[in-house]
């Protein structure tokens, strides 16, 4: 069984090297695990903003608690990398595998107890119940990076350099299909009767049972991935890559790895630390300047504030539509336009940013967020197809995980900075938006450093 891809037909032939061409079917199986993976994720970033400020948080502390997703990727991430490498388990499904079973297990259990952290007596912002929160959190975001993190390696492992954009599009179609049900959750919970408020400091219905159809859904779509993909053996990848049994699995130092990475590393991590910047302050600010903007309040028990955060599901979910239909076209763009799409992505996306700072009509407010979802189309498209093209396949998790920090690194820079930068423009969670929205525009630019390269 080792020549084995999935339960598909397809097959390579043993007496070749260089990775075979993947059937469309394996490479949807090998993504569609992450379409769970990524409702989890986007539940908690759409509405950890709400979920704090609904259980008492201050809007000036919310920086410290979403410090701890990006925290937990860059501890978590390339670990799992770099034990990963080293993995052959066939029992328990491969080298990465193994690790998705586990995060999806740990973060079913957590993602059942996060929304109920203002429901256990606790009371209102007391020190119990925003530390449980922050516990609870911190759990999700461990297991979740464990979770996300063996999708990119199966693609840079599994899929050959002429179908790895389309791979990592439909991987980036599932994060956003994903996305968008996470977002509408609330929204459609609310509709359909489930109460939208509930006594103070209690989180509503409507966000705990999104939180257990998320966790479902998680359980599902992991299975799926994980009984129909069966991994390259060790010298099998071996053999498809060009490089020795030994590269992978004496491990790796990962300072020499970093000093020894291929240039456009480096500089798509530049790009990305201007964009995860902006798009932290996305996830922390959007439920708050929308309540302000649109409904005039900024009372998190007040039934306006509620409403505006059951909206910005909404806008989240027109952002992952925009996205999917944007991942497409970029798909269908020639690999000598990739730095233009890249670029003229994310300058749409710094407009899409500051338009929130100068609307007041929720409706309108869908054209800002189409715009946002063209710029997360093409982060989740450009930097681990750059990246990926010019690594040779040694060492391929552990280099993926370091390439995290550059999601994570940025977001921590972002909640750290934003305890002086939020004071100092006046405590106004739009003109956060504003300043994402320069921050953007700067990564856009920052895009014509990089110079892509491909694997000899």
């Amino acid at each position: 069984m080792a020549d084995v891809v999935s339960k598909d037909t397809t097959t390579v032939d043993s007496t070749k090297t260089g990775l075979p061409k993947l059937s469309a079917s394996t490479i949807w199986m090998i993504n569609f695990g992450y379409l769970g993976v990524q409702t989890a994720f986007t539940l908690q970033s759409s509405q950890m903003s709400r979920i704090f400020q609904t259980i008492g948080a201050d809007p000036n502390s919310l920086g410290w608690f979403f410090i701890l997703p990006p925290l937990a990727g860059l501890i978590v991430q390339p670990i799992v990398g770099y034990y990963s490498d080293r993995t052959w388990a066939p029992r328990l499904g491969g080298r990465r595998l193994p690790y998705l079973a586990l995060g999806a297990l740990v973060a079913v259990i957590v993602m059942c107890l996060l929304p109920n952290s203002g429901s256990l007596g606790f009371g209102y912002a007391s020190l119990a119940a925003l530390l449980f929160g922050a516990i609870t959190v911190a759990f999700l975001d461990l297991s979740s990076n464990v979770a996300m993190q063996p999708f990119k390696m199966m693609v840079g492992d599994m899929v050959n350099d002429d179908q790895k954009s389309y791979a990592y599009g439909i991987q980036s179609f599932m994060s956003n299909v994903g996305a968008v049900l996470a977002a509408i959750l609330p929204f459609l919970f609310a509709y359909f009767g489930l109460k939208n408020v509930a006594a103070k400091g209690v989180v509503p219905d409507t966000v705990k049972v999104a939180f257990y159809v998320g966790a479902a859904l998680l359980v599902v779509t992991s299975l799926l991935t994980i009984f129909r993909v069966h991994e390259y053996d060790p010298e099998t990848y071996a053999k498809y890559h060009g490089i020795s049994k030994e590269d992978n699995s004496q491990g790796g130092n990962w300072w020499t790895l970093l000093k020894t990475a291929p240039k456009v590393f480096w500089t798509v991590t530049l790009v990305q630390f201007f964009c995860w910047i902006a798009f932290q302050y996305l996830w922390t600010y959007s439920a708050g300047a929308i309540a302000s903007n649109v409904w005039n309040t900024t009372n998190a028990a007040s039934a306006g504030y509620q409403a505006a955060g059951n909206w910005y599901g909404v806008l989240a979910a027109v952002q992952s539509i925009a996205a999917v239909v944007w991942s497409y076209v970029l798909a269908k763009l020639p690999n000598s336009v990739h730095k233009l799409g890249y670029a003229g992505s994310l300058g749409l996306g710094a407009l899409g940013f500051i338009s929130v700072f100068f609307i007041h009509n929720q409706y309108a407010l869908i054209g800002s967020f189409i715009l946002v979802g063209i710029a997360w189309a093409a982060m989740n498209t450009y930097p681990l197809t750059m990246v990926t093209n010019a690594l040779s396949g040694a060492h391929m998790g552990t280099y993926l995980g370091l390439f995290n920090g550059s999601i994570c690194l940025p977001q921590i820079v972002a909640s750290l900075a934003s305890f002086a930068l939020f004071p100092m423009l006046g405590n106004s969670q739009t003109a956060m938006f504003l300043l994402a929205g320069v921050i953007m525009a700067i990564g856009a630019f920052s895009v014509f450093s990089i110079k892509e390269t491909f694997k000899a």
